[in-house]
């Protein structure tokens, strides 16, 4: 298709226009029609001499097997993502006994849990582009004629669809699966990595014991909880970023049934990349395609299996970009829509005391998925990768265990709205995302206190100066998108409020959480002090009102006196000025429209 064309039917610009004919750029008609670009008659000597050189055995098979890229986001010295490789070597076998070409390659990921509380934090968010842009660029610079990805921890799923939607060849994302439950020998009892993180706040605060033993040291504890929390390959366990996005992009279509909520370590996992080498050619053989999944209806069921789930803040940031990735109209006010009507029903962690494989053990994924759509909160009418429906991927899926206690009935929920609230007001103007269970009230009063890095506050908490006798509204401003830069998680600080017993605290950022973080807390504030949002003229003693009931976030400021503060106000100078951090500040969007930085 000519680039006058492609312009004509998508409505793009000339330069838009002119990209998109080179990624589509000479589609054959088999399943290889991409792929035959390179492998036809001899129009690209060189690079049949070099597939040849790669592997390709004969003739026979170069010109007609379709090849697929398995793209691991795998490394070694992170848990979630160490064991990718592994599942991508299985995924290769299984499409080759399919009688096609798979071509392994690798992303970049950062592990949140090593660079939590440091500068190491900042680069995190930005690794989502970078996987989306790797995918792009090797699909389309080596013609793949489909994809399937293999991520782990958080920024590697919503990276991974983002790089398949940009191209929209058929694609497939398997999950890497949770981590076992951790084990404490001094306490005698499962732990996870929320038990090492708040565990440090009662550390600081001089309240980590062992009721069963006092004579154990705070040090002899700590230490113990850190070498039992992880105890191997897989992400998190709780309902965390990991897991709500694996349930949201299997709810979405573009995972097997099952795959959120199967263990990393279970011989299913290993199963379930033999199906995906199937399952990719049905997909190649039905066009089907990313696009073709990510529809208003497939992200409301998303958005609807993170209300009942309890899913973390950050899904909101992600389904936001991959809609936008998919030219889906998909706002803030979609996300309050849908926690206004949907149940909070799961007693999953970091709020309730079960993780995935509890829930794995009762049914998973595919079984709560069969609740909502029996209940009419999820459209069973979806296509996914499976050639199927939702609803006919999960008819023959069993029900939730009976006596099961992780998912609650629709009737007698945890919250009988969802747990995301959107909030707006004089201190958000644009939006804020806040996560309140119930647990912690609706609306909370207490004076500002500010802090302009997210190190200050660790530091004030480390050394133990933040009181539990008033009501204090803890403000970490300028780590927004631009301003971390990259958006770093205040997990170490909430985690450490929670350890330490602070009830009398909300914690208020223009950064984000992480999805272990719980406690009375709001992020994703809009507009970022770095570009000027009122976050960056609040100041100490100023009176801050959360009100979840009416959607309001907002400070005892006049506006008159919001305006005379900005007139002394400058923007900070940025932290980085060079490398990967700089240009992502001078190219991303703002958290409202999910931090993303290819905005049409």
């Amino acid at each position: 298709m000519d680039k006058e064309n492609l312009e004509k039917q998508f409505g793009r610009t000339r330069e838009e226009a002119r990209y998109l004919s080179f990624q589509h750029s000479k589609p054959g008609s088999g399943l290889n029609k991409y792929s035959s670009t390179l492998t036809r008659e001899h129009d690209f000597p060189a690079a049949q001499a070099m597939l040849y050189a790669a592997g390709v055995p004969n003739e026979h098979v170069l010109k007609t097997y379709p090849q697929v890229g398995v793209a691991s986001v795998w490394w070694e010295g992170n848990p979630c993502n160490m064991h990718l490789l592994d599942l991508g070597k299985e995924v290769k076998r299984g499409i080759e006994a399919q009688e096609m070409l798979a071509w392994q390659y690798n992303t970049v990921g950062v592990s949140d849990g090593i660079t939590m509380g440091g500068d190491g934090m900042r680069f995190s968010l930005q690794t989502r582009e970078i996987i989306a842009d790797s995918i792009e660029t090797v699909t389309c610079a080596q013609f793949h004629d489909a994809c399937v990805t293999i991520a782990g921890c958080d920024k590697n799923m919503p990276g991974a669809i983002m790089g398949m939607t940009r191209t929209d060849r058929p694609g497939i994302m398997i999950y890497g699966g949770s981590t076992k439950p951790g084990y404490s020998m001094l306490l005698k009892k499962d732990i996870n990595i929320t038990t090492a993180l708040e565990a440090h706040g009662a550390y600081i605060y001089d309240s980590l014991r062992n009721p069963a033993d006092p004579s154990q040291t705070k040090d002899e504890l700590l230490s113990d909880i850190e070498k039992g929390a992880i105890p191997g390959q897989g992400a998190c366990g709780g309902m965390f970023t990991a897991n709500t996005m694996a349930t949201a992009i299997e709810t979405l279509g573009l995972s097997l049934p099952g795959s959120a909520s199967t263990p990393a370590s279970s011989p299913e996992k290993m199963r379930e990349c033999k199906k995906v080498a199937e399952a990719i050619k049905v997909c190649m053989e039905r066009d089907i395609t990313p696009r073709k999944c990510l529809t208003k209806k497939s992200f409301d069921n998303a958005l609807v299996m993170m209300m009942a789930l309890g899913g973390s803040t950050n899904g909101v940031l992600h389904l936001l970009a991959m809609a936008t990735t998919a030219e889906v109209e998909l706002t803030l006010d979609d996300f309050q829509r849908v926690s206004d009507r949907v149940p909070f029903i799961a007693d999953l962690a970091p709020s309730g005391k079960y993780l995935m494989k509890d829930l794995y053990e009762v049914g998973g994924v595919p079984s709560v998925q069969k609740l909502l759509i029996a209940a009419g909160m999820l459209d069973g009418s979806t296509i996914t990768v499976t050639g199927k429906t939702l609803a006919e991927n999960v008819e023959s899926w069993p029900s939730l265990k009976q006596g099961q206690e992780i998912i609650r009935s629709l009737d007698n929920p945890i919250k009988a709205t969802g747990h995301i609230e959107i909030l707006y007001g004089n201190l958000a103007p644009e939006g804020a995302v806040a996560k309140i269970t119930g647990k912690e009230g609706m609306t909370f009063t207490g004076k500002a206190r500010v802090f302009d890095k997210e190190h200050s506050l660790d530091d004030a908490l480390n050394k133990g100066e933040i009181p539990k006798t008033e009501n204090l509204v803890l403000i970490v401003r300028y780590e927004g998108p631009k301003g971390g830069p990259g958006m770093p998680e205040q997990l170490k600080a909430s985690a450490a409020i929670m350890g330490a017993g602070l009830k009398n605290i909300a914690l208020i950022t223009d950064g984000r959480y992480s999805g272990a973080s719980h406690g009375f807390i709001v992020g994703h504030i809009t507009p970022e002090a770095a570009v000027g949002g009122p976050i960056a003229v609040v100041q100490d003693g100023d009176t801050i009102t959360i009100d979840a009931n009416k959607h309001r976030i907002d400070m005892d400021v006049s506006e008159e006196e919001v305006k005379k503060r900005f007139e002394s106000w400058r923007p900070p100078r940025m932290p980085v000025t060079r490398g990967v951090l700089a240009k992502y500040a001078r190219l991303v969007g703002d958290a409202s429209k999910g931090a993303v930085t290819d905005l049409f």
